[in-house]
């Protein structure tokens, strides 16, 4: 059951990826152009001589960004199945449906939204060539922090539900959350690297094209992928690891 499940994400995941293809070549394409237009600009003004171009724009804007964004989504759509084999009937009462609506939205949050607030994307001419690997590892960091952040706050959460009930218990992990990021985010140094003469509102609709690319992702897999399984599986009871094993060995 769970290979059947892992195949259907992978699926899943493909089929996210041409959505997130489509929307990107028409959304964000061409705030790149744009971006790129005024990198070459801003290098003929300081006299620099600009690089051959080893892999042509038409090519990056299509096939290779097809390629790119279709594996990605491919492997998430895997490690979703994966978790979502695991969650299932432990952390909710919730069936296929539910569960995988809920663990795209705790994944969206968490991987995508959580830390694009601290370091959001930015188009070509935006950053220093020099700073790049630093500035990966802050995002790198800033992602793990979310992840770990997120799994204490579920943990956490179930063991104050068996007290305080399953909404104030799931308010006051949720808060604690929030706490933790915040203080995270206010730990990490910010990056301020975008020329001053950089339109504001091509930068605003890059960064949010690129939020909505994500939005594409997780919505696709918590609803398609819900849908998939929910004709492979039982309805759970809440914490029933009995039922756990019994599917599992299918």
């Amino acid at each position: 059951m769970v290979g059947r499940l892992l195949l259907r994400g992978m699926i899943v995941g493909a089929f996210a990826g041409i959505l997130i293809f489509a929307f990107a070549h028409a959304f964000g394409e061409p705030l790149v152009d744009w971006a790129i237009g005024f990198e070459e600009k801003a290098a003929q003004a300081a006299g620099e001589t600009s690089e051959p171009e080893i892999v042509s724009r038409a090519t990056q804007a299509g096939i290779g960004l097809f390629t790119g964004i279709v594996i990605f989504s491919t492997a998430i759509g895997g490690l979703f199945a994966l978790v979502f084999s695991f969650v299932y009937g432990r952390i909710s009462p919730f069936g296929a449906r539910g569960t995988a609506a809920l663990l795209a939205i705790a994944a969206f949050v968490t991987i995508s939204l959580v830390p694009y607030i601290k370091y959001p994307a930015n188009p070509p001419a935006v950053g220093n060539p020099e700073t790049i690997g630093a500035r990966t590892e802050l995002f790198f960091i800033m992602i793990v922090a979310s992840i770990v952040g997120m799994i204490v706050a579920v943990g956490f959460g179930r063991r104050l539900a068996a007290r305080y009930g399953s909404w104030n218990g799931a308010i006051i992990a949720g808060i604690g959350y929030v706490v933790f990021i915040a203080l995270i985010q206010y730990l990490l140094p910010p990056i301020n690297e975008v020329p001053e003469q950089f339109s504001a509102v091509v930068l605003w609709r890059f960064r949010l094209a690129s939020l909505g690319m994500h939005a594409i992702l997780w919505t696709t897999l918590g609803l398609a992928f819900g849908a998939w399984a929910e004709r492979q599986l039982p309805q759970p009871r809440y914490g029933n690891t009995t039922l756990h094993r019994a599917w599992h060995a299918k």
